[in-house]
């Protein structure tokens, strides 16, 4: 069997064009623990629409510290807990928060943030923005260490 210069060639570069076109993403930057420690972020949109407070309430912050251990406010309660990075997703592990009665819509803004946070979520981060999204809501923080 005689195989023509324009059949080796189709059979040689075959594979090659099959593998580019079937990666899944693992160019995409890997985030590491250190690029999320000892950074304040501010979280200013949930689901796309931009964070609209009352008088009373804070805009929710995250900080991830030494050993990846996570504190910040959720909008009315605080939060804290060994956060856990793989594959460039994201969640606390047994979040624990404060119990306080929160009034309005700080409280739906509390149950996006700690859902958000404690269920494997996909981040994004930039010098300026760290995003999480999973299946219910898309959290975008600012690092409010950014000058």
């Amino acid at each position: 069997m005689k195989l023509s210069l324009k059949t080796l060639l189709a059979a040689m570069t075959l594979p090659v064009l099959m593998t580019a076109c079937s990666s899944n993403g693992d160019n995409a930057q890997q985030i590491t623990a250190q690029d999320l420690q000892h950074h304040n972020w501010e979280l200013t949109s949930i689901d796309g629409q931009d964070l609209v407070l009352d008088g009373r309430n804070k805009a929710p912050r995250l900080e991830i510290g030494e050993n990846m251990m996570a504190n910040g406010n959720a909008g009315c309660n605080n939060f804290f807990g060994q956060s856990e990075l793989q594959n460039n997703q994201l969640r606390i592990e047994k979040m624990g928060m404060t119990m306080k009665m929160c009034i309005g819509n700080a409280m739906d803004i509390e149950k996006a943030v700690a859902q958000t946070l404690s269920d494997w979520s996909d981040i994004t981060l930039t010098e300026q923005t760290l995003t999480l999204k999973n299946a219910t809501h898309t959290l975008t923080f600012k690092n409010s260490d950014w000058k």
